[in-house]
This record gives C-alpha cells, structure tokens and sequence, in this order.
C-alpha cells in the first residue's frame, strides 16, 4: 500500500513512541525474574510483539493493556520454535537467552532478517557451553544449552547486539563470565544494556567496552518499570520541525542512554533552533547549513540526517555509513538509489556520506520494507516541490506504528 505525502508547513506537538530497544530488553529482564514486571507505556511495534510472544513461548506469562504490560517470569519453554519476525535486537539477543535451557530450540524470522548475519553466534556460544549452529551464518539458529558461562571473544565490528545478548543471560549462568570484545560498535548501546540491567538488579563490570566480566548466579529483580520515550522514532518528527515549521515532542528523557539522542547537536550544527526543557524537546526552522557529523554509534540516524541534509544549503558529511550494511535494507545503497529519484545527489566514499543539498523534487519512493526509509520518505516531502508518495508505508509498524497518525497530528498532509 501507498501513502502520498504533500509538502506543508507544520506545527504542533506529539509524545515520543516508547523505545522499542528498552523495551525488548525489559522484556528479557522481566522472563528471567522471579516475580512479575509491570512495563509502563510499553512499546507495541511489530519488534516489541515479537519479543513478548517469545518470551511466552520461553515461559513467561504476558498480560497486555493499553498502557501496561505484565511479564510474569518464567523459563519453560512452550515450543520449540522462536519467531523473531525481522528484529535483528530480537533474534541476536535471545540466542543466548534461549540457551539458558537445556533443551534444543530453533530462532528464526522472516522477510529481511534472512539478510542479516548472524555469524558472531556460533564460535561464543560454544566457548559458553552451548551446541550452536547457523545456515552458514544466517537464520536459523539452533541453540542447544545450558549455557553455563566461563570465557570467550566477542567480533563486535557489525553490530553490539548479540553482546547485549550475552550480558543478559550470563549473569544467571552458573559459572562466573569473561568475554573480551573486538572492535565493539555502538557502545551507548551497550550503556543502555548496563543501564537497564542495573534497574533490574544485575551489575556487569567492563574495563573500556573491551572486557566485560559478569558474575554468575545472579537474579533479575523484578517490579515496575518505565518505558522511556525513543530518541531514533522521535528524530523524524524533530527533524520536521526543522524542516517546515515548528514541533515539539514530549517524552524525551535528557539523561538518556540511547545513542539516538545525538540527532540535537546534529540539528544545532545545521542552525535549527533546539529548546529543551525537562522531556519536552522543540525544533524549530531556520535557514539550514549543511554539516559534518559522524553517526558510526548511531547509525540509524542515517535516514532522517539524509532527509535534513537534503534541505541544507551545500554538502554535508555523515561518518559512519558501513553500519548500514546490515539493516533491514542496505540502507546506504537504498539511500543513494531511492533518493536520487528525487534528485537528491548523495555519493558513498568508503565509511563517508556526502549529500549535496539543493532542491528536492516530487516523486515517488520504495520504502524497501525499511521502516526507517518509509519514514525518512514523508518527512523529505514536507519541503519538496511536489508531493512523495510512499510505496510500501506499512513497514513503519516495526518501530513507530502511530507514524503517520503523529505525522498529521503536527500538520503533515497525507493521503492514500
């Protein structure tokens, strides 16, 4: 299905989406606690689904209402199979969550997860105590535990994801855990895996993100728990406000873990004006300049940067583009080939990005089934000189379902 975006000017205000990588983790912390958690304002995008529904297979019992989830812990697995539809977070941290038990599972997924390597299992996973096997690197995953702790090395050259996977599980092992990492990537998010431990009850210690020890036989504590607001669904709505108007999102935690939070000072390089107060953050229009930024710990500020940068007088430079590789799309060559549809000029030299602003004309875009181009997609529109549409709108849904309904809420007009 299609969605043609109109430009327009927009002012208004909207509630950040609850972040959907704090939830999948407290979805993990509350499965391995004793009691029950009640996770406020939870997260519902396709990912978050895919977390809770496996984390029922694995034991738990999930009660869903509007504003709050309750996860009564447990670890008896229902199934054999785990589902992890396209989340990448998903199926890289419950490998080792699920080989916690001493049974044989299998962790799959669908669409574009079958693109996404996974071969930074398989050799940890062993060192740890666990028979271990991928389809040549990729989905899907058998896992037979327990995984019983001890000492390994971790590739974290693509992405932190399964390292948070580990510093979940291992510290309920049996044995004390070492594990040395190379090359580690978007370390904040790995802050965030330590912070939501912490609130949990469990502590890993680390010297400088290269060596994590984690002590085991430790217990996830379980009680109430936000959900804070996501940094990577609000940058969209952040960067419309500097495109055409004037927004305001709620929700916003200052004092943030998440990587995504670094979309303020790329904003303010850009000249935008940035007023912050308490969780209340406002963006407003200015005549933009183009910037540097370098986004290697945070990726996925990619296709909203790529979206501001394209209304930003001369050429901006993003660090950091080899990151892209292994999202739900190649999100570097989609960018390149689906914007150039709109005349937008954007060249890949090695780890670099080089966007030429200028005029952005009307046209149409293939989201790819990439919920972060669908998005990028409608907010370009907003200061095009025809309308966008976007095919494929609906990928959206695995992070900011409400997307389009906040879109119009600040003054966005869209239409099927």
């Amino acid at each position: 299905m299609n969605k043609t975006v109109r430009p327009s000017s927009i002012e208004g205000e909207v509630r950040a989406p609850a972040s959907k990588s704090i939830m999948l983790r407290a979805v993990v912390a509350g499965l391995l606690s004793g009691g029950t958690t009640r996770l406020k304002f939870p997260s519902y995008c396709d990912d978050s689904l895919a977390a809770l529904e496996i984390s029922e297979q694995l034991g738990a019992t999930v009660t869903r209402e509007k504003t709050v989830v309750f996860i009564k812990g447990g670890f008896k697995p229902r199934g054999e199979v785990l589902n992890c539809e396209e989340s990448g977070l998903g199926i890289r941290m419950f490998s080792p969550v699920a080989a916690l038990h001493h049974s044989e599972l299998f962790l799959t997924g669908v669409g574009s997860l079958g693109k996404r390597p996974l071969f930074m299992l398989e050799e940890p996973l062993m060192d740890l105590g666990v028979k271990c096997e991928t389809n040549k690197g990729f989905i899907p995953v058998r896992v037979n535990g327990p995984l019983k702790g001890g000492k390994t090395t971790v590739d974290g050259s693509i992405s932190s994801q399964f390292l948070t996977g580990l510093l979940m599980a291992l510290p309920v092992a049996k044995q004390d855990s070492e594990v040395k990492v190379l090359n580690l990537k978007s370390k904040p998010y790995i802050d965030l895996t330590i912070k939501v431990l912490f609130d949990f009850g469990i502590v890993v210690d680390h010297r400088n993100y290269e060596v994590f020890k984690i002590q085991g036989n430790q217990k996830y504590n379980a009680g109430d728990y936000e959900i804070e607001g996501d940094w990577s669904g609000a940058a969209f709505m952040l960067v419309a406000g500097a495109l055409a108007g004037s927004v305001k999102v709620s929700g916003l935690k200052p004092n943030s873990k998440q990587a995504d939070k670094a979309i303020l000072k790329a904003l303010e390089k850009t000249g935008a004006v940035v007023k912050t107060s308490g969780e209340l953050v406002e963006v407003t229009h200015k005549n933009l300049e183009s910037f540097e930024f370098d986004a290697t710990d945070c990726p996925d500020l990619f296709p909203p940067l790529v979206a501001l940068a394209a209304h930003c007088k001369g050429k901006t430079y993003i660090k950091g583009a080899n990151r892209l590789r292994g999202k739900e799309s190649d999100r570097a060559s989609v960018l390149e080939n689906e914007f150039k549809k709109l005349g937008v000029v954007i060249q890949l030299k090695g780890d670099q990005m080089v966007i030429c602003g200028g005029e952005v004309s009307g046209g149409s875009i293939y989201s790819n089934n990439d919920h972060r181009i669908a998005m990028a997609a409608a907010t370009i529109a907003l200061k095009a000189k025809g309308s966008i549409t976007v095919i494929d709108y609906e990928c959206v849904t695995k992070s900011y379902p409400d997307f389009f309904q906040d879109f119009l809420t600040i003054g966005g007009i869209v239409y099927e």
